[in-house]
């Protein structure tokens, strides 16, 4: 049975921590013939209670440093004290003997400090959340960081940025195990409906960052033309600056360069003609601005784990197809 062991560090956010259980349970309850892992949970030394965003929970958990020692997998969720230097003793060295056994390593959020610093990213790609992705390209100038990855595999190795993190990385692990099938199946179970909320959070926030520093108006010109083979030049000529600048400005403010933006805005809007209309899956594309069905299909299983079909046979319209 393989083991996922969950690291715990102090002040890791308590979600972070039961996340692996709730994804790697259900696809074991939906399964129970082809799937079975084992989760703990290990406490990292100096660990006392989880973070925010929710409220601080004293946590025992069952397994020390030890318990990653045979461990198929090991999660860094991310945690407060990402900024504190070199992580509690043993740390470091539990991860380098995971990946030298050839375990599999991940990280969430800011966890993804802390696998930096044994310097196993080095020469990699790795992501964060985006309000850390300057932080960590400055402290580890040798890791190709992705400002937008969702989830970013490189190796044995695999990062995720964002509130769902976790969940994104656990299913990818599921699916490298047991195929898009199972782990397509459980995001229906978990994710899709939480990724339509996250998303319309996230636009709330990305407008009211857009008002404030005068991109609203260049966000709105390509919410009206995402079936256009829009261009970075034509986003930076629209926003009256250069392609630097119109980059620095989205990066700053939304975590994304302007075309991870676009494609973002145009998976949203095949979302919502999905769930909201009948419209056949190549007009969708179409009308988004994906150059194909099949590319309209390739990105939507990355960003939400499953098919255009299958998603709207979930969340479309009675009828729809």
């Amino acid at each position: 049975m393989p083991v996922i062991a969950v690291l715990a560090l102090d002040g890791a956010p308590g979600h972070h921590l039961t996340t692996p259980g709730l994804v790697f349970g259900t696809a074991c309850r939906e399964y129970p013939e082809e799937v079975s892992y084992e989760v703990r949970l290990c406490a990292a030394p100096g660990f006392r209670a989880t973070g925010g965003p929710g409220p601080a929970l004293a946590v025992r958990p069952p397994h020390g440093l030890d318990g990653t020692a045979d461990a198929d997998v090991v999660l860094v969720p991310g945690h407060a004290g990402h900024r504190a230097g070199q992580p509690p003793e043993g740390v470091l060295a539990a991860l380098r003997a995971a990946a030298s056994r050839g375990a599999r390593v991940a990280a969430v959020g800011t966890g993804t400090f802390t696998l930096a610093a044994t310097g196993l990213l080095d020469g990699r790609r790795a992501t964060t959340g985006w309000r850390h992705v300057e932080e960590l390209a400055a402290l580890h100038p040798r890791i190709d960081v992705d400002p937008g990855g969702t989830v970013v595999e490189d190796g044995p190795f695999c990062t995720a940025a964002g509130v769902f993190g976790g969940m994104d990385v656990c299913l990818r692990l599921l699916a490298r195990d047991h195929g898009r099938r199972v782990a397509g199946r459980t995001s229906r179970e978990l994710i899709t409906p939480l990724h339509t909320d996250a998303d319309s959070v996230q636009e709330a926030i990305d407008r009211e960052v857009a008002e404030s520093t005068g991109l609203e108006p260049t966000l709105r010109w390509i919410d009206t033309h995402l079936h256009l083979p829009l261009t970075l030049p034509e986003i930076a000529a629209h926003a009256r600056t250069s392609t630097s600048g119109v980059t620095r400005r989205f990066r700053a403010h939304t975590g994304l360069s302007p075309l991870q933006y676009v494609l973002r805005a145009r998976l949203h809007e095949a979302m919502r003609l999905l769930r909201e209309t009948d419209t056949p899956v190549e007009a969708v594309a179409h009308a988004t601005g994906f150059a194909s069905p099949a590319a309209l299909r390739h990105h939507f299983r990355a960003r939400t784990g499953t098919t255009p079909r299958a998603y709207r046979s979930a969340h479309g319209p009675a009828g729809g197809f």
